[in-house]
């Protein structure tokens, strides 16, 4: 994967145009809650401004109406945080496409770039005057390199140069070391509710991976299409034939997905249930599985141990309910202590991985969550696939 690198350029007084990914969470009084993405990505701002560049950022937040200016769409209180973070004001520009003063070893934040008409259909016309306001266009959003848009595809196809940001060039780094040539054995860690929203990522890493750990309702499903007893347990019974199927590739190739072998059980979904440990093969029809036993969790703690790289996208049980938190806890410790190249992505895995305070040893955490499950499925991000079209000359 070939793309030039923002670092790599001398930005010395040039007008640089950073795509960022500022969609945030807002509480009620608009004030943002979460500024992960903010501070993800402070490195790619401040070296443009230690290169003594002039820099305009922007990004979408939220589903604005094309063409409509709504104080509740404004990245205002985007700006105060990034103020807050960068120890500069940052001001907001409206009605942008005309023109930006903006000097060098200056920011400015252009107002939400979905506002303006034609950016999620990826107007040329758009494209071309955003493209005429700089002398670098940088892409440091990964978290939507999976849209062509006008400000993550469009741009960069009529800037005089287009560029990874230090951000979204780690991810596409990360991404390649685990999934392009690995490290073997190769672990995959997929859960999540339902088979249907990752049957293709499934399939896909069916041709990659050595081992393939499910979990959450999507290992319910293959548990289902193995013949176990699921009792009420969340399933996708119509796609038992496709989990048998990637079973199937799987032990054709040498490799395995490793059920369940015990489980933990209870008879509600609430955080006060009480849990009941048993063989997956005694699971009664009134059960519902919310995790996984211990004789699996030291099952999946050794194959995990054994790995020479790891992805991890989905937790093994509910453990959101600390009850039922055990299996997902022991998974979270198992790559924490392994000395394999470890990928996470996904919100519901890095809330785990926060919860049980291993962020510090997983040698990488994606930022972005559709985008990192494209990524394994084998699907071309447009962002990044313009990148490299302008790497090529």
């Amino acid at each position: 994967m070939k793309f030039l690198r923002m670092t790599d350029l001398d930005l010395k007084a040039k007008r640089v145009f950073i795509r960022v990914d500022f969609n945030v969470p807002q509480d009620d009084a608009g004030r943002v809650t979460d500024d992960t993405r903010i501070r993800a990505a402070l490195p790619g701002i401040r070296h443009a401004l230690a290169a003594g560049a002039a820099v305009m950022l922007t990004s979408h937040l939220g589903r604005p109406t094309e063409g409509v200016f709504k104080p509740e769409d404004s990245l205002q209180p985007v700006a105060d945080r990034l103020s807050q973070l960068l120890g500069r004001t940052v001001p907001v520009r409206r009605d942008w496409l005309d023109g930006v003063q903006v000097a060098a070893g200056e920011v400015v934040l252009l107002e939400n770039c979905r506002i303006n008409k034609g950016e999620k259909k990826n107007s040329d016309e758009l494209a071309r005057k955003m493209a005429s306001l700089c002398d670098v266009y940088v892409n440091d959003a990964f978290g939507t390199a999976h849209r062509a848009e006008a400000t993550t595809h469009g741009i960069a196809r009529h800037a005089k140069v287009a560029c990874a940001g230090p951000l979204l060039a780690a991810e596409l780094d990360a991404l390649s070391r685990a999934l392009g040539n690995p490290a073997r054995p190769l672990v995959a860690i997929v859960a999540g509710a339902k088979v249907s929203t990752k049957l293709t990522i499934l399939d896909a890493l069916a041709d990659k991976v050595d081992q393939l750990i499910v979990g959450g309702g999507i290992a319910n499903t293959f548990l289902l299409a193995a013949g176990c007893p699921i009792g009420k347990s969340l399933a996708e019974p119509d796609l038992a034939d496709e989990a048998r199927k990637v079973m199937a590739k799987m032990k054709a190739r040498g490799a395995e997905v490793p059920l369940p072998l015990d489980v933990v059980t209870a008879k509600a979904f609430s955080a006060e249930a009480a849990g009941e440990e048993k063989n997956a093969g005694d699971v009664a029809p009134d059960d519902l599985i919310l995790d996984i036993g211990q004789r699996t969790a030291q099952r999946y703690g050794e194959l995990i141990a054994a790995a020479g790289t790891i992805v991890w996208n989905g937790p093994v049980g509910v453990f959101e309910f600390d009850r039922f938190a055990a299996g997902t806890r022991a998974v979270a410790a198992a790559i924490a202590a392994s000395k394999a190249y470890s990928i996470a992505g996904g919100g519901d895995t890095v809330a785990a991985i926060a919860k049980f305070g291993i962020t510090e040893r997983v040698s990488y955490i994606s930022t972005g969550g559709g985008v990192f499950l494209e990524f394994l499925e084998g699907k071309t991000l447009p962002a990044v696939a313009i990148l490299e079209e302008r790497a090529q000359g």
